[in-house]
Formats: structure tokens, sequence, C-alpha cells
């Protein structure tokens, strides 16, 4: 009876090396991979809360508009109405009328 304890011990440290070797292993060739994946940017101007989000801000500014003027027509239903019109015209000049193109300057090296 002594005799199995122990070997069901030396199995479990036998169990317990060869996990950490393995894992020493994947960490080994993990290293290298995630190193050759960094990249050097260079940001050149750091852009306003509104440069940054104004697709964004543009479409909720419309939304509001929108439930503003339908809740003072017609109430909660017109709120949400009008939230869903505000909502629907502002994504539409956001993301296909406005023109963002037209302040780029061309690079000249």
């Amino acid at each position: 009876m002594f005799q199995g304890n122990s070997i069901s011990n030396r199995r479990y440290s036998m169990k317990k090396f060869l996990v950490i070797i393995l894992m020493f292993v994947i960490l080994g060739f993990a290293l290298p991979s995630a190193s050759a994946q960094t990249r050097h940017t260079r940001h050149r101007h750091s852009r306003s809360f509104w440069q940054k989000h104004r697709d964004k801000l543009t479409v909720v500014g419309t939304t509001v508009a929108g439930a503003g003027i339908g809740g003072a027509v017609g109430g909660k239903k017109g709120a949400l109405i009008g939230a869903g019109a505000g909502a629907g015209s502002g994504a539409i000049y956001t993301y296909k009328i406005r023109k963002r193109h037209r302040n780029r300057h061309l690079r000249r090296y």
C-alpha cells in the first residue's frame, strides 16, 4: 500500500514537470513572433475630440433634435418617431452626402 502511493506521487511530479517544460517551450516560440509584429508609427498631429468623433456626434445631434421636435409635436410617440427620423437623416448626411476629402492636399516630395 505504501508502494502505490509513492508511484502516484512520482507520476504527479512527472506530469507537473512536463507541463512546466511545455509552457516554457511555447513561451519561447511566442516571444520572437510577438516582437516581430510591433510597428512604429509617427503621429504628426494630435486630433481633437471633435475630429475623432465627428461622425458620431453629428448623428447624435440630429437624433436629439429630431426627438425634441417630435416630442413637442406628438408626445412620447412623436419623440420616438422624431428620434428615428433624426438618426436616419443624420446618418445619411454623415456617411453619404458630406464631402470628406475637400481639404486634403497632395504630398509633394
